[in-house]
């Protein structure tokens, strides 16, 4: 009985053993990101202990006095944590509703073009800005948006406006400002996932619409968007659970103290309260109030994306 067995063992370890070298450059990208994220999510989550004590940079992080729930406590007291929830909220909840939504109609209507080479040039050109910093795009939207920018410049001419607007110095006009410019300069690159799950789509099924009589709208919302469907859910659900992270070198750069009612986020909270005041203890215990919020609309939002559409990360 036990010569089967082991015979048995040794043909799925051959198996194991052959289909790792069939695939093993993806087994070597794969090893590659898996070491990525022990060394950095998984190593350092013992200095966890820095948010529920009273932490002292001069001494090892275990010798802190142990305080509890101190500074978790302290975040939800505190008055000006509304403002910073608020504001990342509607900058969070605009680049859902609209920041999500144009890179899949960037890439329908990418994948509708006739000519290869001008869809590359479009393409290439529109995920170009995501190689660039923010400090330089930064840079450029302060010079653009100032009273005598570009911007006012075009909406003169144009007679959209009767003065100067300088948007930055604005508050009601910075969400709009910062989920703006985050559309420009990742709208290419977050496209890249759709078009390729356009491009996996069986062909068949666009002749069989064609044949039926299908427009070129109808084959997009009969047979394009379905066959995507699984790949914007699994999108959304990961954009649900980020939420609560703002860009934080987008809104840093853009800041000042004209704006700082609607540019405060949490992430800017966490740097000028925890980190410029040297609370380490406090700002590690907002990164864990972040992390287990975000971690409980990862798993509602997957939830919900199973139970619609049969879709989910685990």
């Amino acid at each position: 009985m036990d010569l089967p067995y082991q015979q048995h063992k040794k043909i799925n370890r051959f198996r194991l053993w052959r289909r790792f070298r069939e695939q093993g450059a993806l087994q070597v990208m794969a090893g590659l990101g898996m070491l990525w994220l022990l060394i950095f999510a998984y190593l350092p989550m013992p200095g966890l202990y820095i948010a529920i004590s009273d932490y002292n940079v001069a001494k090892p992080i275990f010798s802190s006095p142990f305080v509890g729930l101190k500074y978790i406590n302290e975040f939800f007291r505190d008055e000006n944590v509304l403002d910073a929830i608020i504001n990342t909220l509607g900058i969070g909840g605009l680049n859902i509703t609209i920041g999500f939504v144009i890179p899949i109609i960037f890439a329908l209507l990418l994948n509708e073009l006739a000519g290869l080479k001008f869809k590359k040039i479009v393409q290439t050109v529109s995920y170009l800005p995501h190689f660039i910093s923010w400090v330089i795009l930064g840079g450029f939207l302060i010079s653009w948006t100032s009273e005598a920018g570009l911007f006012n410049e075009l909406m003169l001419k144009f007679g959209l406006i009767k003065e100067p607007i300088y948007l930055l110095a604005e508050p009601e006009y910075f969400w709009g400002t910062a989920v703006v410019s985050g559309i420009w300069k990742e709208m290419g690159w977050s496209a890249i996932i759709y078009i390729a799950a356009i491009a996996g789509v069986n062909p068949e099924l666009y002749e069989s619409a064609t044949v039926d009589g299908a427009r070129r709208m109808q084959r997009i919302w009969f047979v394009t968007l379905p066959s995507i469907q699984g790949t914007i859910a699994i999108l959304f659900t990961m954009h649900i659970a980020y939420i609560l992270s703002s860009n934080f070198d987008q809104i840093f750069v853009l800041k000042n103290n004209l704006n700082a009612s609607r540019s405060t986020v949490l992430d800017i909270y966490t740097y000028r309260v925890g980190i410029q005041q040297g609370r380490f203890s406090y700002s590690a215990a907002v990164g864990l109030i972040k992390s287990v919020f975000s971690l409980a609309l990862l798993l509602l939002s997957n939830k919900v994306s199973d139970k619609l559409t049969g879709t989910s990360l685990l």
